[in-house]
């Protein structure tokens, strides 16, 4: 399945019970409305796909994993409506990843941002490489990491997740991350990590999807109200974006 998107794509394909959805955009892998959703139903269909037993989430290109939301979409944004639409996108993504009977393995092969770190904390496991440095740079730009924040929060943990929040402007690296249990493993190199995707994926295929569908369901227990509590956060940041310091912090952003 190929969705293309003004600039970029959500594509995927099934191998031996594999299901690898790829999702890619030219400015750092950032996510507009249209990559959110294509990449929320692709979760979905792989789902309800008998012929996946399991899901690997990657994106393209191999500079940075994900840049989070897009800024010019940001910039767009004019009414709170419009604001609660865009950030309901993370929203979806984190609730379809999070219902997904299937488990989802991310392969993190550099620098996320934002939304980014939400979509890593929000699979089942993910495997980077050195590198693969985290930031959550939402509180400089005028909002804050609301919508993400419950899935980084499990996790990471409160303390993990609250250095990443407040110091917004600060990269850490992709060990701190590790030692934080956002990445169940970390490689030194891309080889090594994709040859570790690999032999988890195959041995996943070949697993009771029953019991990995009753296993999933309860790792992830105690986020049932997700639905709703998403969808509210999603309005808080929706808010926020259209205050004037927002707006200033976007249009210095981008003139970098």
């Amino acid at each position: 399945m190929h969705h293309a998107i003004k600039e970029g794509h959500v594509q995927t394909e099934t191998h031996n019970g594999v299901t690898t959805i790829e999702f890619f955009h030219p400015q750092s892998n950032s996510m507009p409305g249209a990559l959110l959703e294509a990449l929320t139903r692709e979760i979905h269909s792989a789902g309800n796909d008998q012929h996946t037993k399991v899901i690997v989430i990657r994106s393209g290109s191999e500079k940075a994993f994900c840049a989070g939301a897009f800024f010019d979409e940001l910039l767009a944004i004019e009414t709170a409506d419009q604001g609660i639409q865009f950030f309901s996108g993370f929203a979806h993504l984190i609730n379809a990843m999070r219902k997904c009977p299937k488990f989802i393995i991310v392969r993190v092969q550099g620098r996320c941002v934002g939304g980014g770190v939400g979509l890593v904390a929000a699979a089942d496991y993910a495997i980077a490489v050195s590198g693969a440095d985290v930031k959550l740079s939402e509180l400089a730009i005028g909002i804050g990491p609301f919508v993400v924040g419950p899935a980084v929060e499990r996790k990471m943990g409160v303390a993990a997740f609250s250095s990443l929040a407040i110091d917004a402007t600060m990269w850490r690296d992709a060990e701190w991350a590790r030692r934080r249990n956002l990445y169940c493993e970390l490689h030194s190199n891309v080889a090594e990590m994709d040859e570790s995707i690999r032999r988890l994926s195959e041995n996943l295929a070949h697993s009771n999807p029953e019991a990995m569908a009753l296993l999933k369901q309860s790792l992830w227990k105690g986020t049932e109200h997700w639905d709703h509590l998403l969808l509210e956060k999603a309005a808080i940041s929706g808010r926020l974006i259209l205050s004037p310091f927002s707006r200033n912090a976007i249009q210095k952003f981008k003139k970098k």
